[in-house]
């Protein structure tokens, strides 16, 4: 779980159970944490299927350790499986789905990058690194047929067995993948989003911006403390999907123009 080890027998043991169901499946063990492995996984499945339409990203290891006791070493060793291995396979894939005009990312992020969790300071900010990462390639890939959506799954995997107790049972990974499926499929029409997903039950999780307090020309600390209440208060927010939305935003309201 901490990433040192080389064994194959897991992604063996996934293309088994791909050919015993009668599909076909191709193993490579290159590490995504490396540019150059993970630009020959893309390599390799096009060479063996002729294309690549989804990437699932879903490598991950773990170094947990509470944030005074972390070391460069961890934080380095997590961001570069869960966050920069995802931009690593990725990037190749993304070119290849530009040129045909078609793809579909799915981004396994988590909620302790989302919500925070103790002791997950490394892993946390890479998790929430792949929602920043799963925007942009939503809107940059949007007018070539590219969907990128994120899912946050609660499941009783390798690396949580030893944390969720009896509650696991209830948490079968077979309860997330079929909003996997969904969002990795022809059908899917959303994208630029985040769900949840465990125990059979999905959510979508959104980031709300509140309306907010307008100051005047000057301001200062002590008015931020004065208007906080107002500045928190969430209800009437807003669910914007880029950047550009939010400056439009402030635009209309800056010119009074905002409904």
């Amino acid at each position: 779980m901490d990433g040192t080890g080389s064994s194959t027998r897991a992604a063996d043991g996934v293309v088994e159970e791909i050919r015993a169901a009668g599909g076909e499946a191709v193993a490579d063990y290159g590490s995504v944490a490396d540019p150059e492995q993970a630009a020959q996984t893309v390599r390799t499945a096009i060479e063996s299927f002729g294309s690549v339409d989804i990437v699932i990203s879903n490598a991950g290891i773990l170094r947990d350790r509470s944030f005074a006791n972390m070391t460069l070493d961890e934080m380095n060793a997590v961001v570069d499986v869960h966050l920069r291995g995802a931009f690593h396979i990725s990037l190749p894939a993304y070119r290849h789905m530009k040129e045909k005009g078609y793809g579909r990312f799915v981004f396994v992020s988590s909620n302790a990058g989302i919500l925070g969790n103790f002791g997950q300071a490394n892993y946390g900010a890479a998790k929430m690194g792949l929602v920043g990462l799963s925007n942009v390639l939503a809107i940059e890939g949007a007018k070539y047929g590219i969907k990128s959506n994120v899912v946050a799954p609660v499941a009783a995997t390798r690396m949580t067995q030893d944390l969720l107790g009896p509650f696991a049972e209830k948490l079968d990974p077979e309860l997330v993948a079929p909003l996997v499926a969904y969002l990795a499929s022809e059908d899917c029409e959303v994208t630029h989003e985040v769900f949840s997903a465990g125990g059979g039950r999905f959510a979508r999780f959104f980031v709300g911006l509140t309306p907010g307090w307008v100051a005047p020309r000057e301001v200062e600390a002590e008015d931020i403390a004065e208007h906080l209440a107002e500045i928190r208060d969430t209800e009437g927010f807003h669910i914007l999907s880029s950047a550009t939305e939010e400056l439009q935003l402030l635009g209309s309201i800056l010119e009074g123009t905002a409904s």
